[in-house]
């Protein structure tokens, strides 16, 4: 709902950035990685302003977590459809994909299982 608003405001932007600056100095310039990173950080934190963790999300966010949650619960949604996961991420090699979704079903961990078995 709140990118529906925004994408009203920003009607007509044609292929400007689809967030920018707001406040008095830099209003209308491309946010910044940086800035970015900071109010998904400041979004995943409580509104107490203590600095604590929002315990909806449960972990201090970054661009990134947020990047590969998204793919992570794609792959679980899509019960592992790795192709079109791909697409969605924009990832060039199935190989770093595929990092994902074993890290996704803990294969690693099943494997030391198996191997410490067998020890």
């Amino acid at each position: 709902m709140a990118l529906r608003e925004w994408l009203a405001v920003r009607d007509g932007a044609g292929d400007e950035p689809l967030f920018i600056a707001v406040d008095t100095n830099t209003f209308g310039k491309r946010l910044s990685g940086r800035s970015v990173a900071r109010l998904v950080a400041a979004a995943s934190l409580s509104d107490r302003g203590d600095g604590e963790v929002n315990p909806l999300v449960g972990k201090r966010m970054s661009p990134h977590k947020v990047r590969h949650s998204s793919i992570t619960t794609f792959l679980d949604a899509s019960n592992g459809d790795v192709r079109t996961a791909q697409r969605l991420s924009r990832h060039s090699r199935l190989d770093t994909l595929m990092i994902y979704d074993d890290n996704r079903q803990g294969l690693q961990g099943k494997a030391s299982i198996v191997l410490a078995d067998l020890v």
